[in-house]
């Protein structure tokens, strides 16, 4: 009987010896094997300065923008610098789900409304997944509400119309450095004359650099591809700084962009650096969460 007792606990202390070394061994091939690691703040909020980046809000955040831009700095003193004209935008963005983010606004510049969606495509990642870059499509409407200069003409709704599309593709060197190159097309329904194209094409470079946790320099180029056959118009050149205060993101800017919608800043740009045509602006960025998380919602 004592044997056989004996024989029992020596079977029983064996197997579960062996049982251990088996998941010990299985829990080693887990760990031991790669995981998928997404970059995250390539930039801090959804705007570059002017133009958007690829980042959008959260699953259930409404983001709240208001942007402005005062006179030109080279107006003197009597004008304050500017200080004493400006030009405002204010904008709502709201996440819905990982990928999808849409968006309206509406500009003092041409009394202008705006529309939009954006959706991520693709994200930067590296381990198990290696995927280089962010890449997002963005689409646009915008809507010039300005009263007809004739009134008496047949008016058409539709040449309110400005539409806009762009990919933004974008890359996180290393925890200071984030790069974003955006092909854009602009296409406006009523052109000022008929040599004029109604499609406008581009090429916008952006980014961004680190200083510190709270601060970062950031800074977008906007080229021209054509050239509208009337009016002197430039290319964008904005730069500028990102302060962090936890829910707010303030964003301090020098541009030669008067608007600060798409088809204005791309292809209405006035403004030029060398003369001092200089706009000086911000954008204040505050996060609203809307939708509870799920891993705080009741069971």
């Amino acid at each position: 009987m004592h044997l056989q007792l004996k024989s029992f606990l020596l079977l029983l202390t064996v197997s579960f010896w062996g049982v251990q070394s088996s998941a010990q061994d299985l829990m080693d091939l887990v760990e031991d094997e790669p995981r998928v690691e997404y970059a995250t703040s390539t930039f801090k909020t959804t705007r570059v300065i002017n133009h958007q980046s690829i980042k959008k809000p959260h699953d259930g955040t409404l983001l709240f923008i208001i942007s402005h831009h005062f006179g030109r700095l080279n107006q003197g003193a009597y004008e304050l610098f500017g200080l004493d004209n400006a030009t405002i935008r204010l904008g709502f963005e709201y996440g819905i789900g990982d990928r999808l983010a849409i968006g309206v606004g509406r500009s003092s510049f041409q009394k202008t409304y705006d529309g939009f969606v954006k959706y991520k495509i693709l994200r930067q990642s590296s381990g198990k997944r290696v995927m280089p870059l962010t890449m997002s499509w963005y689409s646009g409407m915008e809507l010039n509400s300005l009263k007809w200069q004739n009134p008496d003409r047949d008016n058409k709704f539709s040449s309110r119309l400005t539409y806009v599309h762009q990919l933004l593709m974008a890359r996180k060197f290393n925890s200071r450095l984030s790069l974003q190159v955006s092909p854009t097309v602009v296409h406006k329904n009523l052109v000022e004359t008929t040599d004029d194209p109604n499609d406008q094409y581009a090429v916008g470079v952006g980014g961004r650099y680190k200083i510190t946790d709270m601060f970062t320099v950031n800074a977008e180029y906007f080229a021209r591809v054509n050239e509208p056959a009337t009016g002197e118009y430039y290319n964008s050149l904005s730069v500028g700084v990102d302060i962090h205060t936890g829910g707010h993101v303030f964003q301090l800017h020098l541009t030669n962009s008067k608007p600060m919608f798409y088809s204005g800043f791309i292809s209405e740009t006035q403004g030029d650096w060398m003369d001092g045509d200089i706009y000086f602006g911000f954008n204040i960025n505050r996060v609203f969460t809307l939708k509870k998380p799920e891993e705080f919602k009741d069971k």
